[in-house]
C-alpha cells in the first residue's frame, strides 16, 4: 500500500462515512465495520446497525455487542480498545458491554468497566453478577499495586545512612555503600562488579500515637470515581499500624462498612448509586464514632451538594471543629482530583474551620501522615 493510499485509509476511518473511499479491503474494512458500529450513531441512528438509510441491501451484516468486542480486541491495540469500550458505555450507553455475560468475559477490565459494573449491577442476574463481581476484583487489584506504596509511603520511617540492617528489603539498598565495599571484586576483564555482599540501610520509625481516620463517602452518581478510590485507599489505611480506620457511606441513609473495611471489591458491591443526599446526617453519624477528637481525623469525600437542611450540616460541622477533631472536605479524591462542588457550601465549612481540597490519594495520605506526626 503506497503512502498516499495509506493517509487517505486512515482518514477514512478517523472522519466516517462521509471522508469517502469506500473500496476499503482487508484488515481497514473491518475496523472501519468496528468503528461504525459505535460512531455512527452520531448519525442519529441509535440502533445496533450501522446505517439506516441502507435498508435491505446486501452489505455486511451489522454485529451484535459480543461480536463487536471480538472485533475489537482483535484489530485495535489495549489503548484503542479501552477508549472504544468506555465511549460504548459512558458515551452510547451500551450496557450490555457489562450486563452482557459473553461480553464480560472478553472486556478488557479497567476503571470505565468498574464504573459501568457499579452503575448496573442492579439489572444483572446471579450468573453475570458473579463475573462482574471477577472484573471488579481485578480493576481494584491493579489499583490496590499502584496505590500501595504512594500511601504507604509517608507512614514509613526515614533512611538512617549511620546504622546498618540485615534485613534485605529493596526500598533500603544502600547502593553506594554497596559498590564502595565490593570494589575489590571488579573484573577489568569482563567489566563487572561481582557483589559478594550487599549493604542496606536501617530505618528509624517514625513515632506516632495511634490516630483514627473517619472515611465518610458521598454515594451519588458524580462521586462514583472518589468512591472507588476512597475504598481502596480505607483498605490501604486499614492495614497501617498506627491508624485506625473507619469507612461510611452515605445517601439519604447511613451505611458503616468499617467491618468490610479491608475488603474493596465487598465495599464496592455495596455502593448504591442515585437518591438524594443527607450529608449532614452522615456527619453526625461519623461524630458518634469519635472517642479521642484531638487524634481524630474525619475525610468527607462529597461535592457539597446538599438535598438536607445546611443549617444541620453546619452545626454537625461547627462542633466536631470544636470538639478538637480534624475535619477535612474532599470535593474529589482520584487520580486526576478534579473537583465540581457547591462552593457555596464548602465555603461555609471552611469558615467554621474545616479543610476542604481535592486530593489524589497519595496526597491525602501525604496530608494524614503530616497530622499525626
Amino acid at each position: 500500500m503506497t503512502d498516499e493510499r495509506t493517509r487517505a485509509v486512515r482518514w477514512r476511518l478517523v472522519l466516517g462515512r462521509d471522508a469517502g473511499l469506500d473500496d476499503l479491503q482487508g484488515a481497514a474494512a473491518a475496523m472501519d465495520q468496528a468503528l461504525g458500529f459505535l460512531y455512527d450513531r452520531e448519525y442519529g441512528d441509535d440502533r445496533n446497525v450501522r446505517d439506516s438509510e441502507r435498508g435491505a441491501g446486501l452489505e455486511d451484516s451489522a454485529p451484535m455487542v459480543p461480536e463487536w468486542i471480538d472485533q475489537v480486541h482483535s484489530l485495535f491495540p489495549r489503548r484503542t480498545i479501552e477508549r472504544l469500550e468506555r465511549d460504548a458505555i459512558e458515551r452510547y450507553d451500551i450496557t450490555e458491554v457489562v450486563t452482557d455475560p459473553n461480553v464480560l468475559d472478553r472486556v478488557e477490565a479497567n476503571e470505565t468497566l468498574l464504573k459501568a459494573v457499579l452503575r448496573t449491577k442492579h439489572l444483572m442476574n446471579e450468573d453475570v453478577l458473579r463475573r462482574a463481581r471477577n472484573l471488579v476484583a481485578e480493576v481494584v487489584r491493579r489499583l490496590m499495586e499502584s496505590l500501595a506504596r504512594e500511601i504507604e509511603s509517608p507512614f514509613l520511617g526515614v533512611a538512617d545512612p549511620r546504622r546498618r540492617s540485615p534485613l534485605k528489603v529493596a526500598r533500603n539498598f544502600d547502593a553506594r555503600e554497596t559498590i564502595r565495599r565490593n570494589l575489590h571484586r571488579f573484573d577489568p576483564e569482563t567489566r563487572r562488579l561481582v557483589l559478594e555482599k550487599p549493604y542496606f540501610f536501617s530505618r528509624v520509625r517514625r513515632s506516632m500515637d495511634r490516630w483514627t481516620i473517619i472515611i465518610v463517602v458521598d454515594q451519588s452518581g458524580s462521586m462514583l470515581s472518589s468512591a472507588i478510590h476512597a475504598a481502596v485507599t480505607a483498605a490501604i489505611f486499614w492495614g497501617l499500624r498506627d491508624i485506625d480506620t473507619h469507612l461510611i457511606l452515605f445517601d439519604t441513609s447511613v451505611v458503616d462498612l468499617t467491618d468490610r473495611c479491608s475488603d474493596p471489591v465487598e465495599t464496592l458491591m455495596q455502593v448504591q448509586l442515585g437518591g438524594g443526599t443527607d450529608i449532614g446526617q452522615a456527619l453526625a453519624y461519623a461524630a458518634g464514632k469519635v472517642k479521642d477528637p484531638s487524634r481524630t481525623i474525619v475525610a468527607l469525600i462529597t461535592d457539597f451538594y446538599e438535598g438536607a437542611p445546611v443549617e444541620r450540616l453546619m452545626r454537625t460541622t461547627k462542633a466536631l471543629v470544636e470538639s478538637g477533631v480534624t475535619l477535612l472536605g474532599l470535593a474529589a479524591l482520584d487520580d486526576v482530583a478534579r473537583p465540581e462542588f457547591d462552593r457555596q457550601i464548602a465555603g461555609r465549612m471552611v469558615d467554621l474551620g474545616a479543610h476542604v481540597a481535592a486530593m489524589t490519594p497519595g496526597e491525602l495520605a501525604a496530608w494524614v501522615a503530616e497530622k499525626v506526626r
